[in-house]
């Protein structure tokens, strides 16, 4: 039996979508995040060394990691699937293979550095500290907020819209590992970038996603996705 060690709010939540979309049975390990840091808390370490969730426990295995993840449960329970999940590992060789590959390493590799940084300085102003040390911090914030992190959050964002005005999903017409994937930083993205109504074809992916049945499983299960904490 497998058993994700699922972080509120967190990463985790398209492990949770993915193996719904699988079929394969597994049970979920609930963690709250620390009140005051958002962070996770010291029991993921029991699982884990970087103590960090997404997790999973399959027998005797642990593995980490999102993409590492999903690699594996695809690997090891994607092999007998039909229609339209049987795209979930493009044929090796292909233009849609090279593009899963892309966007695989994309999500974490670069767009989430960017919305990471976003959201944290965007929270340092609001974190305590001496009354003069604020207005320095507000300023500072701001110039790297719109200096650096926001131009490349915005390219980001256009890049990926302008990918999905010529595909349905990002590894091309069929659901494959990248939407996966991508489904947590497109949110990240739209929740931090500004105006969502900017990037309709992101939207429409967003709203394919929460449409499947199987996500609609994992919010019930999982509980929602919060991403501007």
């Amino acid at each position: 039996m497998i058993t994700v060690h699922h972080l509120e709010m967190s990463r985790s939540q398209r492990i949770l979508w993915l193996l719904e979309e699988l079929g394969v049975p597994y049970e979920i390990v609930h963690y709250k995040r620390d009140p005051k840091t958002r962070l996770a808390p010291p029991a993921l370490k029991a699982v884990h060394p970087l103590g960090k969730s997404p997790v999973i426990t399959d027998g005797d295995l642990t593995i980490a990691e999102s993409g590492a993840i999903i690699e594996y449960l695809v690997e090891r329970y994607g092999q007998n699937l039909t229609g339209e999940l049987a795209a979930l590992e493009p044929p090796r060789g292909s233009e849609a293979h090279r593009q899963n590959r892309f966007w695989m390493h994309y999500a974490e590799g670069s767009l989430m550095n960017w919305l990471v940084m976003k959201l944290v300085f965007m929270k340092i102003p609001t974190q305590p500290m001496p009354f003069f040390v604020r207005p320095i911090a507000r300023v500072l914030c701001t110039t790297v907020l719109q200096k650096l992190i926001d131009p490349n959050v915005l390219t980001s964002l256009k890049f990926m819209e302008g990918h999905l005005a010529k595909h349905t999903w990002f590894a091309g017409e069929q659901l494959s590992m990248a939407d996966f994937q991508m489904s947590f930083p497109v949110d990240a993205a739209l929740a931090r970038g500004g105006d969502a109504e900017r990037y309709p074809k992101l939207c429409a992916f967003k709203a394919r996603i929460e449409a499947r049945p199987a996500y609609q499983r994992v919010l019930k299960k999982g509980g929602p996705v919060l991403l501007t904490d």
